[in-house]
Order: structure tokens, then C-alpha cells, then sequence
């Protein structure tokens, strides 16, 4: 069964797990290791107030994680609203997609950025074939400009 938990301090080990399974998985893709400070730069960030806006989330399947997604809402004076979010990265395990576990994931950031009085999700799309298909896919969603605009009302 598929859980989706919010990545928490104490969830790093399994995410860097998560993320050596994707470079194993796909060495030929964009999956490049972030480098020996990475450990400490996600530990880090757990007390450091510039992320307070972010939400990761994490889909676990059998006691290991298979799915991440990050995104950041926007705190932009333009508007002097928060009502903007951007979703900044999005990532199965190649062995676990096709099942759902992207659509839980963002089901699952939808809420939860919504619960926060979020209105939009933006997406920069990928032009890998399996992004686009996904994202074509979305329910209530329109492409703008090479973004992906969602609507969370």
C-alpha cells in the first residue's frame, strides 16, 4: 500500500536512499548527486526560516520512499499575497510509475496547499514524453508559455 507523509528531519536517510535509486535507476538522466554537503544542507534546512514556505512531501511503498515532490509557495509583494506556489521538483522511481504514485503525490500537495490558501500551482514542464503526458493529464489544469498553471479553488 502507498503512503504519502510530509518529509520530515528524521526522513533524510530514506531520501537520500530514494535519490542513489534513481541515479541506479536512470544513470542517463538528470538525477546528478547533489555532493558530499547535501546531507548537511537537508538537515540544515529543517531550522532554517527561508524554508518555512516549502512543502515536500514523500510516497512511501513497503517501508522505503518512491516518490517525492517539492514545491515552495511564493511570498511575492506584488500582490502581497501568498496565493502562488511553484512545484519545484516531482520524481517516482521509475520501477514504481505508471501505478499512481505521481497523481497521489500532487493530489496530495494540492491539498495541502490549498488547506494554506494557496490558489495556484505553477510547473515548469518537463519535455521528456512521460512529463508531458502527465501533465497534459492534470484535472484542472492549463499550459501557459512552457508553465503548467493549476487551479486550486
Amino acid at each position: 500500500m502507498i503512503s504519502v507523509e510530509k518529509f520530515t528531519q528524521d526522513r533524510i536517510g530514506a531520501v537520500l536512499e530514494f535519490e542513489a535509486e534513481l541515479r541506479r535507476q536512470e544513470p542517463d538522466t538528470f538525477f546528478a548527486d547533489a555532493g558530499e554537503n547535501y546531507r548537511a544542507r537537508l538537515e540544515r534546512s529543517f531550522e532554517d526560516g527561508r524554508f518555512t514556505n516549502a512543502v515536500s512531501l514523500l510516497a512511501w511503498e513497503d517501508g522505503r520512499v518512491i516518490g517525492r515532490i517539492d514545491a515552495v509557495i511564493l511570498a511575492a509583494r506584488s500582490d502581497a499575497n501568498c496565493v502562488t506556489a511553484y512545484l519545484d521538483w516531482i520524481c517516482v522511481l521509475k520501477e514504481a510509475r505508471h501505478r499512481g504514485v505521481a497523481q497521489r503525490l500532487l493530489a496530495e500537495l494540492r491539498r495541502e496547499l490549498k488547506g494554506r490558501g494557496v490558489e495556484t500551482l505553477i510547473a515548469v514542464m518537463a519535455h521528456n514524453p512521460e512529463s508531458v503526458r502527465f501533465y497534459k493529464a492534470v484535472e484542472k489544469a492549463s499550459i501557459h508559455d512552457e508553465a503548467v498553471w493549476m487551479d486550486l479553488r
